[in-house]
Parts: structure tokens; C-alpha cells; sequence
């Protein structure tokens, strides 16, 4: 095993810390793996604004259907001058009749089928009419009352008067081909159109209904089940006696749904071995996240239950303060018959250090099983810090930060245990072992929710 490597071994045997950057490379990987065998969700487009493709959009009909006129004017065949028919225009939506001869003309319209037999479509200001007796021809669109006769109806979709003795020429050359936009320009039924992965935008939605489609595939949405462990808590009230008030269960599932998960059940535990070990074996959720109980404590329970369900823990301790303690597991089906392969994400049980777990192993996993898209799957933002930041000797620091004049500014309560810094924070500055620099460039994650950037919170002194 290569130094901080994920560990990838049995449960029950001691860990190594993995170095931050191939923690989170890691939990990509286990998303990836387990969502293979996931099959797609079909979304109906209305419903599908924001999520990412499944599998590749193919397209389903070719791309226009059918010869279409790309403007409104005449469609004609063979060379001019051209009579025009009796029977009015073609207009969009409707089915053409042939035209069966060179020399015929019909009016048409943009975006309606150009009948069989057409060589090009004449726009209308490039064309005139004029009456077959001598005396009485106009450009198409000419006033009534002009030197040249109006044709009743030219230039307005409406048979014309006496049509059958109508010309049509062309004040330009017409080339065959011309302003048709032929079957199949844009696409051929079947041609890849998007690859998989790509964000549903509102173009994609249009392109979609275009080439045919009622539904999207996407990735259903990874189902997680949150454990919020420990005696000591308590869920109303202030604390007292020993006891505190539960942070994490309010915080941890509409974090988790911005993520983009389903979260099924928020559900407190105590310190009980059993009692966790049926709660981890027995859900039905993709992803089980724990908070506390992962270190070596009397009543830390996490690894201990692992090693019975058989799990093997692919993070175990990351290289990262806050929130050392955090790991990766992966119960196999054998552990629990029936059921694919799910994780499980212990986060300590300090607030922030539960945070840190959060964004360094269940974002980048959740990210990838849903689809590879996200804030975890791209590159991280980068900024320049304003001002100096302490960092650990051996380890990556997580340090919540808000954006000001361009810059990151480090903020002053980043303890373990402490939410008033990220409750103000756009995002975590990356500080690498050693720290930063005033100026230095560190990688910035985003939070999954919109941020005041460039906000001051209400307080000067949360700043360091």
C-alpha cells in the first residue's frame, strides 16, 4: 500500500489516513462504480430542467423530418417564367401536392413541407406576377393603382384571381436548392446530438422535443439515510445537564438535498452497538451517512458495526482538519442479500469536522452516482487569499471563507465544533499543509446553495 492511499481492507484492521486529494478521488471512484448498474430514470421534459443525461441523446427522427421552406415566397419547378396553381399556398402543418411539371409554381410558406417535385423556393420580394394578357404584370407585392395591374391575392397566401392565368418570375437567378432546408440538415435519425452528462438546459429541452422525445433519461436521484448518533443530544430546547442541542440532523438533510439526493429519514440513534448495526444493515437508502461515533472512544460504535456487516472501508481517516476521523465504506451485497452495493460516510460528530466529511467524501460520491455533474465534478474555484492562513504541518486545512473585493477572506471561527464561520462563508479554502500566504491562490469549494458574494456578515470580528 502506497502512502496515503485509500485503504481499500476489512473493517477491522488499522487504519491509515488517506491524504486529502485521493479521498475525494476515492469517493468519485465509488460513485462511479455504483452507479454503473444503476438503470435510468425517464423524466418528462417539463420535469427535467437542470438534471443531467443518463445516456446519450440520440435522435429519434431525422432533423428537419422533410423538405421544409426556410422562407415564405413560392415553390417552383424547373426554370422560369412559372404559371401558378389554382388550389392557393402550402402552408406549415399541412400535406403538399405534388408539383407535377417544370414550369408549375404554388405559394408557400416558411416551415411548410415543399412538395415533391420543387427545384427551389423563390422568396416573395424576389419575385413578381403579372396576368398572362400582355399589359398587366407588377412586382410581387407592388400597390394596387401602380402602372403595373394588381393580381387580386398576389403576395398574400390567397388564390389568386384567374390563376391559371398568373405568371410568376423571378427577379433574381434561382439556384436549385435554394432557401430549402433539406431532410435531415441538422441531424440523421439516430446521430449522437449530446453525450451523456450534459446539464438539461433549456435549449437541450427544445432540441429534445424537436428530435422526438416526451421523456429524459437521467440518474435517479441517490437515495441516502442520515444516523445521527449519540445520548448527549437533544432536539428541542437549550442545552443542559451535560446535554446539547443536535446540529447536524437539521443541517445535514437539506445540505444532502442540495446535493441533489433523496433523502429518506433523518433518524436518531444512541449509543448502541445493536441498535446501529440493524439501522446500517437494514436501510434501504444508496448512501448511510453516521455522524460521530468513528474514532476510538468507549461508545464509538461506527467501525466496530462495519466489521460485522462485512464492510470494506475504502477511506478509513483522511489527512484533513477539520474532520480526521471521517471514512468511506462499501457494503457489498453479501452483507446484506438481495441488495446492491451501498456506502456508508461516517463524519465526526463535531459540527464543522462533520462538514469537512461532508464536502471531502459524500459530495464527491453523491456527485458521481448522480451523474457526474456538480460543484465535486468540476474544478474547484481559485482565488487569491487576503490574508495569511495557519496551516497544519502534515495535513490539509478546510477554512470557511466570504469573497470580498475579488478576494477569499479567511473567517475567524473555523474550530471543529464551530458553524458560525461557515454559516457566513461562500465556500472552504483548500490550505495546504504548511498554510498560505497572503495572495496565495488556494482552490475554493462552492456551497450547493446561493451566496451574498462579497457580503460582510453582520459581525467584523467573525473575519481573522
Amino acid at each position: 500500500m502506497t502512502p496515503g492511499a485509500a485503504t481499500d481492507a476489512p473493517a477491522g484492521q488499522p487504519h491509515r489516513a488517506t491524504a486529502w486529494p485521493e479521498a475525494r478521488a476515492a469517493a468519485v471512484r465509488a460513485g462511479a462504480s455504483a452507479r454503473a448498474g444503476r438503470p435510468p430514470l425517464g423524466v418528462p421534459l417539463a420535469r427535467a430542467l437542470g438534471q443531467v443525461l443518463a445516456e446519450p441523446l440520440l435522435a429519434l427522427t431525422d432533423l428537419p423530418p422533410f423538405d421544409t421552406s426556410a422562407m415564405d415566397g413560392w415553390a417552383v419547378a424547373g426554370p422560369g417564367p412559372w404559371t401558378v396553381r389554382e388550389d392557393g399556398a402550402v402552408l406549415a402543418g399541412q400535406v403538399s401536392a405534388n408539383l407535377s411539371a417544370a414550369g408549375e409554381a404554388v405559394r408557400i410558406a416558411t416551415g411548410a413541407r415543399v412538395p415533391t417535385g420543387t427545384t427551389a423556393v423563390l422568396r416573395t420580394e424576389h419575385s413578381r406576377t403579372e396576368d398572362a394578357r400582355p399589359g398587366d404584370a407588377r412586382p410581387e407585392g407592388a400597390p394596387a393603382g401602380t402602372e403595373e395591374a394588381a393580381v387580386e391575392g398576389a403576395g398574400t397566401g390567397r388564390p389568386l384571381a384567374g390563376a391559371a392565368d398568373v405568371l410568376l418570375h423571378a427577379l433574381r437567378d434561382v439556384v436549385p436548392g435554394q432557401d430549402i432546408r433539406p431532410r435531415g440538415q441538422e441531424c440523421r435519425s439516430g446521430d449522437e446530438l449530446l453525450p451523456a452528462g450534459t446539464t438539461v438546459t433549456p435549449a437541450v429541452l427544445g432540441l429534445a422535443a424537436a428530435a422526438g422525445y416526451d421523456e429524459l433519461p437521467v440518474p435517479s436521484r441517490p437515495r441516502v439515510e442520515i444516523l445521527v448518533l449519540g445520548d448527549e443530544l437533544l432536539t428541542a430546547g437549550l442545552p443542559h445537564e451535560g446535554l446539547i442541542r443536535d446540529a447536524l440532523g437539521p443541517m445535514l438533510g437539506p445540505w444532502l438535498t442540495a446535493l441533489g439526493a433523496d433523502v429518506l429519514a433523518t433518524r436518531r440513534i444512541g449509543d448502541d452497538a445493536e441498535e446501529l448495526y440493524a439501522a446500517v444493515t437494514g436501510s434501504p437508502a444508496d448512501l448511510v451517512v453516521t455522524t460521530g461515533g468513528t474514532a476510538a472512544g468507549p461508545v464509538d460504535h461506527v467501525h466496530g458495526v462495519l466489521d460485522k456487516a462485512g464492510a470494506t472501508l475504502l477511506v478509513d481517516g483522511v489527512k484533513v482538519r477539520p474532520g480526521h476521523p471521517m471514512l468511506l465504506a462499501r457494503l457489498d451485497a453479501a452483507s446484506a442479500p438481495g441488495r446492491p452495493v451501498r456506502h456508508v460516510v461516517g463524519l465526526p460528530g463535531n459540527p464543522l469536522a462533520a462538514v469537512s466529511g461532508l464536502l471531502t467524501l459524500a459530495e464527491p460520491l453523491l456527485t458521481a452516482l448522480a451523474g457526474g455533474t456538480g460543484p465535486a465534478a468540476s474544478s474547484p474555484r481559485r482565488a487569491a487569499v487576503q490574508d495569511e492562513v495557519q496551516g497544519h504541518p502534515y495535513d490539509t486545512r478546510l477554512v470557511p471563507v466570504v469573497r470580498r473585493g475579488g478576494r477569499a477572506v479567511p473567517l475567524r471561527y473555523n474550530g471543529p465544533a464551530m458553524l458560525r464561520g461557515i454559516a457566513a462563508a461562500d465556500g472552504l479554502a483548500v490550505v495546504p499543509p504548511g498554510g498560505a500566504r497572503s495572495g496565495q491562490e488556494l482552490d475554493i469549494l462552492d456551497l450547493p446553495w446561493p451566496t451574498d458574494a462579497g457580503a460582510v456578515p453582520a459581525q467584523g470580528a467573525c473575519f481573522t
